[in-house]
């Protein structure tokens, strides 16, 4: 039996090539004729004298995606993964403010859906303020931007469909302490949507929200320690410089009863597929090092919830609870001197208590930089197994980005 699965899965893979090498080579013919930029972003203006400034940026990811799952037919596209200009700008010394959206993730009447958008002032010492809609301080892999990532998609314990808060309309506070940036931190109070989606546990900015999002305070922090100097949220060692990192993050969030769309009057669901959630506490330990072109990050998410009927069972929940347990390790290798091709690999899994087995996840590709990650090309084939914790439901999927950020 196991002899008979490699050869379905060797197949699978034999499928895949001649159409991804086809892909893999347009993409790299047309970053190669893009300009390089020397950084992201461009200053359109600057005075030195009062501190105001403006600049301008983007990113652009053009994705092709093909996906063979198990029980059911296979499926390809190609789609702006992400399309998100932004503009940044400050009046004066320590002011500055951001806009940014994005096109690509436009859905049915939504033209656009709002990523960054906040003003803040770091003129206080040790510590910057940021009022809006910011990255709430929760996941290494979230807080490492998707431009500066590894595989294509990020793994499960930075995915928000699965606990990890997305960007949300708040206060943000962060700092360091110590000296060379050995301890950062960060805190945030924001409200915060949750889409009732029984399947999953989806926290999204009430800046985009649905009509039946529930609606709640969200309050938490995390702290990092470097021991050797501050190791910023990106992937991929391009320095050779050894700098290692653990982390620690916890957040709650409570239900205002505002909007329990799939709730009725007795505190019963409505809906099989969808319930209304109560409370959720979330924890994050994580970690990471860089050096030797080596890049390495290991990351633990446990969520514990509670939804509204205490007798709901489906998706995630059983008898209105649950705890969502998220776990990946990813990295990569530098391969050549010159650091522009890297060799990279994950693993992933997720558990919960409605969940018949666990979802595991293994990942490979390669990454190929012109520019660091301001212009690269990134291939990554994934292999499922029991999706949604749903024993035997497995698919495999193959993902080609090219990314060019101005």
């Amino acid at each position: 039996m196991e002899n008979i699965q490699e050869d379905d899965q060797h197949n699978k893979l034999e499928r895949f090539l001649p159409k991804s090498t086809l892909i893999f080579g347009g993409a790299a013919v047309l970053l190669m004729a893009m300009s390089q930029p020397s950084v992201a972003g461009i200053t359109v203006y600057e005075d030195a004298e009062s501190g105001a400034f403006a600049k301008i940026g983007g990113r652009i990811q053009l994705q092709y995606h093909y996906s063979d799952p198990e029980n059911g037919e296979s499926t390809d596209s190609i789609f702006f993964r992400r399309l998100r200009p932004y503009i940044e700008g400050g009046f004066a010394k320590n002011w500055e403010g951001k806009i940014q959206f994005d096109i690509g993730e436009a859905e049915g009447e939504d033209e656009l859906s709002v990523k960054d958008a906040y003003f803040g002032y770091s003129g206080f010492q040790g510590v910057n303020l940021l009022v809006g809609n910011v990255d709430f301080p929760f996941s290494r892999e979230l807080l490492t931007s998707s431009k500066k990532q590894q595989l294509v998609e990020r793994t499960l314990v930075g995915d928000h469909n699965y606990g990890t808060p997305d960007p949300q309309v708040g206060i943000h506070l962060s700092g360091e302490l110590a000296d060379k940036d050995m301890i950062t931190w960060g805190a945030s109070i924001a409200q915060a949507g949750l889409d009732p989606d029984a399947d999953k546990l989806d926290f999204d900015t009430l800046v985009n929200r649905d009509a039946d999002f529930n609606e709640g305070w969200m309050i938490g922090g995390r702290v990092d320690y470097h021991p050797m100097g501050k190791m910023d949220f990106a992937q991929g060692d391009f320095t050779s410089t050894p700098k290692a990192t653990i982390g620690l993050g916890i957040f709650t969030w409570s239900n205002d009863d505002d909007n329990n769309t799939y709730t009725d009057a007795a505190g019963l669901s409505t809906d099989t597929d969808n319930a209304d959630i109560d409370s959720v506490t979330g924890f994050e330990i994580s970690g990471g090092f860089r050096g030797a072109r080596i890049s390495i990050d290991l990351q633990y998410n446990l969520f514990t919830v509670e939804s509204v009927d205490p007798a709901f069972s489906g998706g995630i929940l059983v008898n209105g609870e649950t705890d969502l347990e998220n776990f990946a390790v990813e990295g990569g290798y530098m391969v050549c001197p010159q650091k522009h091709f890297e060799l990279v690999a994950g693993y992933e899994l997720q558990d919960a208590d409605g969940y018949a087995d666990k979802w595991s996840r293994l990942s490979v590709g390669a990454n190929y930089f012109f520019h660091k990650h301001n212009a690269k090309v990134q291939l990554t084939y994934r292999i499922g197994e029991n999706l949604n914790g749903i024993e035997g439901n497995d698919e495999n999927e193959l993902f080609l980005q090219a990314q060019y950020v101005f």
